[in-house]
């Protein structure tokens, strides 16, 4: 029978928000570049279900991680027992001692990962280390008097380190590989070498792990060094020299022979693979369209354990090596190291009825929590002063049974720009199971100011995270955030395009509330990235330029040349996370973004202004470009891994709202976002209309006092709205109050041509806005006559930017031959001259 709850309280929404710190990055303590991506491939992260797992000694038992807690179950039984449950915590990456005496882990806190044991028979824990640093993948050696892993501790690179273990805990500690630099140019990985994935031979003689040792593209090879030789005399088998996404984790079987190790391997998803410590070829063992990943021997070596996404979330399975029977390990009876409750979750919309949404559940033991079912997202950074660790959320289809120890807990829910947020306390007893109705009020622009559709840009299905996501699922989390349209770039993951096959210039449809379009990102390392939106015949490949280390090095073709075979499709053409800080052409080290050529020679249709990068940033480059007479509409993009368990995120953070008075077609979506017909947000909802003008639409000539009426929505306190012409403020309204709601009309005066926008921001991040801080600005509103004074200062600006991409293409060695150089040189030339004559002043 369900409880009532003790208590439910509303907490202070609706009133100023508390003094906020910085919002930073998840592990900050470790320097290397694209934090999303080995913090997603390489870091554990808390999901539902198992994400790593170790056998007894006996091979008839598993320890396995799961939501945060060590679990060992028995295999073919569907009882499992909590070994560890810390407060504010989450224990990763077991690994059982040889005797079955007790288990090493690594152990998140939200600020480092360290390495505890666990004593089995006394429960006792003990740590082993405790400097700060992210110390991950702790193997015992085969005698049980070593210990060997992965550190970052000081040095902010993951270096493979070895120590002796005793009663004490650690001793003599010492890197096994020599920490390295390397002299080759790398992209996704840094100038550091790395060393990961240990694992013991038999004899205790020899680790075998991952290293990347003078590799440009890939996280490495496997590799080998003596426990008894000097720190770095290492051998690595240069045969599967291949790139695994940092997830290949190389497990030396029982025989000392044979190497199990996860590997796509010219595929879309990881599997598993053999191959020796000879360096004979290796053979694929399992095949699907999922990833089977973070495999182990059984001590007899007659099983393998590994975790398999074949079902989207994350599960556990045993095999037989031979036979290939299986067995899922489902933690179906969980008997908890704490007294539990359940909380049955319903969110109410504004009309009354259940709606998805996505909701966080923080307990009073300070961790997240989440159904069993669902998957678990956490945003990349956050404020240390207002959270334990990195927030978590998943998406709710009303209702939702979350389990968690009793007591106090923080819920919130969301859904959408539309609606108001809501959060609440609420105290749970044990065993109780308490209905929670959510109700979230409307939020919506009036009506009069335009009827919008959502949409987010840029968005990857599947991009080798830890779940499966399909077109299905896809659109339920569109649902739950409630964004109307979703467009899912395809684009390569270093070696592989995940979603190649899933190309079609049709949409899918959830019914006709929810659409999906399958679109391109293009990717290069030299000019930057593309949007291609709308193709309506083909991909365009290959979907690699200027990969040095590769066969596509040579920087041909150019952006341009992509965009005028995206046109030539009907695409739109955008550029995609444009500047995450101010771009001095001068003064950068090397600039080779192709941004303003591209603009410059009537290539570029959009530019997400709202997306993953600076804002402020990004909007005062668009803002020089519509001062030159270049109307480009503002697009956003989120960049969300859909597929990801830790990223910024989720899917419609970064959305553009259209105004398409022809609905969700695709005809009706390209007119709307090629002619800018409406604004794009991060948080706040803009209504703009001046002298009878919505964004996107020009006033033919000036003509007296111009009449304005503005609208602002929030779900967060905003700091500043603003009316911009030509790049400056003319207007500042004041916001009272809770600072989430402001209406007003008025009239100025403008005695210049130009454009005006109305933007919205705040100075600092917002706990709640999973980005760099809330931003909003509408499309202008052109006007056509007087004309706009000239800007030359903004295009000596350009064309000292375009005077540096030159630079860098001609310092380029590696062109497959002399008319792509002289072809792309001229182009980039030519861009030039046009800036040269905006600049010139004698322009009317």
């Amino acid at each position: 029978m369900r409880r009532a709850a003790r208590a439910l309280l509303l907490l202070p929404l609706l009133v100023a928000p508390p003094a906020l710190a910085d919002r930073e990055p998840v592990l900050k303590q470790v320097t290397l570049p694209h934090t999303y991506y080995w913090r997603e491939l390489y870091i554990p992260q808390l999901t539902t279900g198992p994400s790593s797992a170790a056998f007894m000694p006996d091979g008839g038992e598993l320890v396995y991680s799961m939501a945060g807690s060590l679990w060992r179950q028995r295999i073919g039984t569907g009882e499992a027992t909590e070994l560890t449950h810390a407060d504010g915590a989450y224990d990763y990456q077991p690994d059982v001692a040889p005797d079955g005496g007790n288990v090493v882990f690594s152990r998140y806190d939200g600020r480092a990962i360290e390495l505890v044991r666990l004593d089995l028979a006394g429960r006792r824990e003990q740590a082993l280390t405790s400097n700060g640093g992210v110390n991950l993948e702790p193997r015992l050696s085969p005698d049980g008097r070593r210990l060997v892993w992965v550190s970052s501790a000081g040095t902010g690179h993951f270096n493979l380190m070895i120590a002796d273990i005793g009663n004490a805990g650690l001793a003599n500690e010492r890197f096994l590989v020599a920490p390295r630099q390397s002299t080759i140019d790398r992209y996704y990985y840094s100038a550091h070498d790395h060393a990961i994935n240990p694992s013991w031979s038999p004899d205790g003689g020899r680790v075998y792990y991952v290293g990347n040792p003078e590799i440009a593209w890939g996280s490495g090879t496997i590799c080998s060094v003596a426990v008894a030789g000097p720190s770095g005399q290492s051998e690595c088998m240069t045969r599967h020299r291949e790139e695994t996404s940092w997830a290949a984790r190389p497990e030396v079987g029982p025989d000392g022979k044979r190497i199990l190790f996860s590997s796509y391997h010219g595929r879309d998803w990881h599997q598993l693979w053999l191959t020796t410590t000879g360096e004979d070829a290796p053979l694929p063992l399992t095949f699907g369209d999922f990833d089977r990943r973070n495999a182990r021997w059984s001590p007899d070596g007659a099983r393998i354990a590994y975790i398999s996404n074949e079902g989207g979330n994350t599960s556990l399975w045993v095999q037989d090596f031979f036979g290939g029977k299986r067995r899922a390990i489902v933690a179906g009876e969980r008997r908890t190291l704490r007294p539990s409750a359940t909380a049955v979750i319903s969110v109410i919309g504004p009309a009354g009825r259940p709606i998805p949404a996505r909701v966080s559940v923080l307990a009073g033991d300070r961790r997240w929590y989440a159904p069993r079912d669902a998957w678990m997202h956490a945003d990349d950074g956050y404020d240390r002063d207002q959270f334990p660790s990195e927030p978590h959320y998943f998406h709710c289809d009303s209702p939702c049974r979350v389990e968690m120890p009793a007591g106090p807990a923080t819920i919130r829910a969301q859904s959408g720009f539309r609606r108001m947020p809501w959060q609440g306390d609420v105290e749970l007893g044990p065993s109780a199971v308490v209905d929670l109705p959510i109700r979230l009020a409307d939020n919506d622009l009036p009506v009069e100011l335009g009827r919008f559709l959502s949409a987010d840009l840029h968005v990857h299905m599947n991009y080798g995270g830890h779940y499966r996501n399909t077109p299905e699922r896809l659109l339920e989390q569109a649902r739950a955030e409630d964004l109307d349209v979703v467009y899912n770039l395809i684009v390569n993951k270093e070696e592989r395009i995940p979603e190649a096959f899933r190309f079609s210039a049709q949409a899918d449809s959830a019914g006709t509330d929810r659409v999906l379009l399958h679109a391109q990102e293009y990717h290069t390392s030299f000019w930057g990235h593309l949007g291609l939106l709308h193709l309506s015949e083909n991909l365009l490949l290959p979907d690699f330029t200027a990969y040095r280390g590769t066969a596509l090095a040579s920087p041909w073709p150019h952006n341009g040349e992509i965009a005028d075979l995206a046109h030539a499709q009907g695409a739109l053409v955008g550029y995609v996370h444009i500047a995450d800080f101010p771009i001095d052409p001068p003064k950068e080290k090397s600039l080779s973004y192709q941004l303003p050529a591209d603009v410059a020679h009537g290539k570029v249709d959009y530019l997400e202004v709202v997306g993953f990068s600076d804002h402020r940033v990004t909007a005062d480059i668009w803002y020089r470009l519509l001062n030159l007479g270049f109307r480009i509409a503002a697009g956003a993009g989120t960049d969300a891994m859909a597929n990801y368990a830790s990223l910024r995120g989720p899917i419609g953070v970064n959305r553009v709202f259209l105004d398409a008075s022809g609905g969700r077609t695709q005809e009706s979506l390209h007119a709307a976002l090629k002619a800018g017909r409406g604004f794009v947000s991060n948080a706040p909802l803009l209504g703009f209309e001046i002298g009878s003008v919505r964004p996107g639409a020009s006033i033919s000539r000036l003509s007296g006092r111009l009449p304005f009426r503005i609208a602002m929505r929030s779900g967060v306190a905003i700091d500043h709205l603003e009316l911009v012409h030509n790049g400056k403020v003319i207007r500042t309204f004041k916001l009272d109050g809770d600072r989430r709601r402001h209406d007003t009309t008025g009239e100025i005066t403008l005695v210049e041509g130009g454009w005006l926008v109305l933007r919205a921001w705040n100075d600092r991040a917002d706990p709640h806005v999973f980005d760099l801080f809330p931003y909003a600005t509408t499309n202008p509103v052109y006007v056509d006559s007087p004309a706009a004074p000239p800007a030359p200062a903004d295009a000596a600006y350009f064309v000292a930017w375009m005077d540096r991409v030159i630079e860098a293409a001609a310092a380029r060695g590696d062109w497959n031959n002399d008319d792509e150089r002289r072809r792309t040189l001229e182009y980039l030339g030519s861009a030039r001259d046009k800036f040269r004559a905006l600049a010139a002043p004698t322009r009317k």
